[in-house]
């Protein structure tokens, strides 16, 4: 990675972890699309793997409204929806897993503008995580699922029970991806280079996580995707 690709992917990872620490998701939406046009071949595994102290951190902070019922049920889709991802992975080329990303990546944001406000139940938890399991094995995007499932709960629980979800989802992905080979020592390297953008953009996503107006970002968010992934799908041409 070159030292401008490196900047540009660093300021990426820095929002991204920013709009993900403030909202509960966003994370991979913004960060995996911008990677993907860099370097292809880091994806899934550089998400998934800065991804864990991140989601780790926003757990541990409002770890008191975890909804731990939803978030049973998510894994149990989590844990097979995995493979289903692995099969994407062993599909795809490079190239092509850049225009699964860019597709998946407009979708799920389309999804989530539209979806209208319902509560969840014990078939939608399942279904949100086996979608999840999915997608964020193939591609490390995994939010717009549980966004969806979440999103009209009181934002202390969907960040927390969201962050759950992730960090045990991407402990399960990238155990899986390293018993199918699919880690190497490049991903590892370039997420310890992103780390640093990782814990600024965490750290400045404390001082306004509780005044944030979350919907309109969420919606910023959404509509951010869209144009990442569409220049991903541009890209990949």
């Amino acid at each position: 990675m070159s030292a401008q690709h490196l900047v540009l992917v660093s300021l990426a990872v820095l929002f991204a972890a920013f709009v993900q620490g403030a909202t509960g998701v966003g994370f991979a939406l913004i960060a995996a699309p911008v990677i993907g046009i860099v370097r292809p071949d880091l994806l899934p595994v550089c998400v998934l793997v800065l991804m864990l102290p991140l989601n780790f951190y926003v757990m541990w902070r409002e770890r008191g409204a975890i909804d731990r019922t939803g978030a049973s049920w998510i894994t149990g889709g989590r844990l097979l929806g995995t493979v289903g991802g692995l099969w994407v992975l062993a599909a795809l080329s490079a190239s092509h897993l850049s225009l699964f990303v860019g597709a998946s990546t407009i979708a799920a944001a389309l999804v989530t503008l539209m979806m209208p406000a319902f509560s969840p139940g014990r078939a939608a938890f399942v279904a949100a995580g086996l979608v999840t399991g999915v997608t964020e094995t193939a591609t490390g995007i995994g939010g717009p699922p549980l966004a969806l499932v979440y999103q009209h709960q009181p934002a202390p629980t969907m960040r927390s029970t969201i962050a759950l979800c992730f960090l045990v989802g991407e402990l399960v992905s990238l155990a899986t991806l390293m018993a199918a080979g699919r880690i190497d020592g490049s991903q590892l390297y370039a997420a310890a280079l992103l780390l640093p953008a990782l814990v600024v953009g965490a750290v400045l996503s404390r001082v306004v996580h509780r005044r944030i107006n979350g919907r309109v970002l969420r919606i910023f968010v959404q509509v951010f995707a869209i144009v990442s992934g569409s220049a991903l799908l541009l890209h990949s041409f």
